[in-house]
C-alpha cells in the first residue's frame, strides 16, 4: 500500500501534466477497439508488455482469465455484454500467462472441485484438464477453452459470424517477457516477434 500511495504522489508531481490532455479527450468518452480478458495475477500488467495506453482496452481481470458459457452470467459476462453492445469492440483477447496460480489450483484437484467459491469458479476450466502435460500446458489449453466460452454466447456467435467481432488468445510468459499467439487451438502458440506480429497484423486487414 505504501509504493501504491507513493506511485500516486509522484504521478501528481511529475506526470499528470504528461497525459493531462489525453485525459481531457478520454473524459468525454471511450472508445477501446479491444476487449481484453485477462487473469488478476499482479504479474500480468498489459500496459507494459503490449505498450498500450489508456482509452486502448477494455479490461476485465478475474481469477485465471475465464468467461463462463452461455447461460451463466456474473460480472465476466456483464462486461462481455457491455463491450460487444455498448462499446462496440471489434476484438475480445483472451490472455493467459506461465505459472498461473489458478491453473496450478485446477491441477491439484481437477476430477473434484470444492464448494467454495475458488473451486466454483474453476469449474468454468475443468473442460481444460484433459490431456495437459503440465499447469503452463493447461493454463494454454484454457486460453482456447475460454474462447469456445466466449462463442457460446449468441452476441458473440452472431457479431463473429457477421465478421463483425475476431477473437484471439494470447500467452504471456512472465519469466522470459514473451507474449505468444494461440495460431491454433487448443495449444499452438506462437511468439509474436516482428515477423509474426506483421504476418498477424496482415491477417487483421483482410
Amino acid at each position: 500500500m505504501q509504493k501504491l500511495i507513493r506511485g500516486i504522489i509522484d504521478f501528481h508531481e511529475t506526470k499528470s501534466k504528461e497525459v493531462r490532455e489525453l485525459f481531457a479527450k478520454l473524459a468525454l468518452g471511450q472508445k477501446p477497439d479491444c476487449f481484453f480478458i485477462a487473469c488478476s495475477d499482479s504479474r500480468v500488467a498489459a500496459n507494459v508488455f503490449a505498450s498500450t495506453d489508456p482509452g486502448d482496452l477494455f479490461v476485465i481481470r478475474n481469477v485465471g482469465n475465464i468467461v463462463p458459457p452461455y447461460p451463466y452470467t456474473g460480472s465476466a459476462v456483464a462486461a462481455l455484454e457491455f463491450a460487444v453492445n455498448n462499446l462496440k469492440v471489434g476484438h475480445i483477447v483472451v490472455c493467459g500467462h506461465s505459472d498461473c496460480g489458478a491453473m496450478h489450483a485446477l491441477s491439484q484437484s481437477r476430477d473434484s472441485l470444492n464448494e467454495t467459491p475458488l473451486g466454483i469458479w474453476l469449474r468454468h476450466a475443468q473442460k481444460a484438464t484433459t490431456d495437459f502435460k503440465d499447469v503452463d500446458g493447461l493454463s494454454q489449453k484454457n486460453v482456447a477453452l475460454q474462447l469456445d466460452n466466449l462463442r457460446s454466447h449468441p452476441l458473440v456467435k452472431e457479431k463473429e459470424n457477421a465478421g463483425e467481432i475476431r477473437l484471439h488468445g494470447l500467452w504471456f510468459n512472465i519469466r522470459d517477457v514473451e507474449v505468444y499467439y494461440l495460431e491454433s487451438p487448443p495449444d499452438k502458440f506462437v511468439l509474436i516477434d516482428s515477423r509474426k506480429g506483421d504476418e498477424i497484423l496482415s491477417g487483421l486487414e483482410e
